[in-house]
């Protein structure tokens, strides 16, 4: 990427200012973890079995435990790594949760951790080809972050999306005992395996009112969890539940904050749901498409 500094029409290119230090970037992540992951900073250097994990993270969205490690040279194997890290934290669940109880004052108990849903996170002012080939699996919890500073004091933060067909990693874990706890714990979720819960009728709708969705704006991302698949914009703007009938879609604001004049959206703040936000709609066809896109665009920042 290619800054440049626009005056009067003339433009200067602002120049790298390269991280002197991997502790500069862990400092930009743990302090702005809500605003760049949308994650809970739990521990900083957290030490465990001999290994000392930069930066630990919990994601309420997905109720799962995010390592993180910054690293400024390119001489490593994520595949290695995260593996390792991963099989780390399935095999030492309680002192992952006594941790988050111990540093945020809470009670966290291992039955409310989607543990299937853990990952690594690693942050590098660039990766090289082979890391980002060797990374691409659509079942593995590795994720890639690079992070750039400028002598403008910019920053710039790209995730390194996984290609669409990427493939599945578990046929390379198949004759490794050492790595059981992530072949049999590890889902990273697709939307196919939404399909499953609907019928051709749902999913034709989920089609139409995905794309609708994407069209929204610019940079509108599909993440698939575990209970729903998400759209995200920075954060949740929406998230849709696939079922037999329809469709559960859920507009990610909070309650009273949604200009709703047909009082199609209902409020489920106080009642048991898996989407995020307060707004729900239940739907069996498109013929309010178009307004419920109006509900979900002002969610949009």
């Amino acid at each position: 990427m290619i800054l440049y500094n626009n005056t009067s029409g003339q433009l200067n290119q602002v120049k790298e200012k390269p991280f002197k230090l991997e502790k500069e970037m862990q400092s930009i992540f743990e302090n702005n973890l809500q605003e760049v992951m949308r994650l809970e900073l739990v521990k900083s250097e957290f030490a465990i079995k001999n290994k000392r994990i930069d930066s630990l993270a919990y994601d309420k969205q997905t109720n799962a435990f995010i390592i993180i490690e910054y690293k400024r040279d390119k001489n490593y194997s994520v595949v290695d790594q995260g593996l390792t890290y991963l099989n780390l934290m399935l095999q030492n669940k309680a002192e992952f949760i006594l941790t988050y109880n111990e540093t945020l004052q809470d009670t966290l108990h291992s039955k409310d951790v989607d543990w299937s849903q853990s990952r690594v996170a690693f942050v590098s002012p660039s990766f090289t080809e082979n890391q980002i080939s060797a990374s691409d699996f659509k079942d593995f919890g590795i994720e890639l972050w690079e992070v750039k500073q400028f002598e403008n004091n910019t920053i710039s933060i790209n995730s390194i999306k996984k290609s669409s067909g990427a493939p599945s990693i578990k046929p390379l874990l198949e004759n490794s005992e050492k790595l059981k706890e992530v072949k049999e714990n590890i889902k990273v979720y697709t939307e196919e395996d939404h399909y499953n819960n609907g019928s051709d009728a749902s999913v034709e709708l989920y089609e139409k009112f995905k794309a609708a969705i994407t069209n929204l704006a610019d940079g509108i991302e599909i993440i698939p969890q575990k209970f729903y698949i998400a759209f995200k914009k920075g954060s949740n703007i929406s998230d849709i539940e696939m079922q037999k009938k329809g469709l559960k879609i859920f507009v990610n604001t909070k309650t009273g904050t949604l200009d709703d004049p047909k009082g199609l959206a209902k409020d489920v703040a106080n009642i048991g749901h898996r989407g995020n936000g307060d707004y729900q709609i239940q739907i069996e066809n498109d013929t309010d498409l178009e307004y419920i896109m109006s509900l979900i665009k002002q969610v949009i920042k």
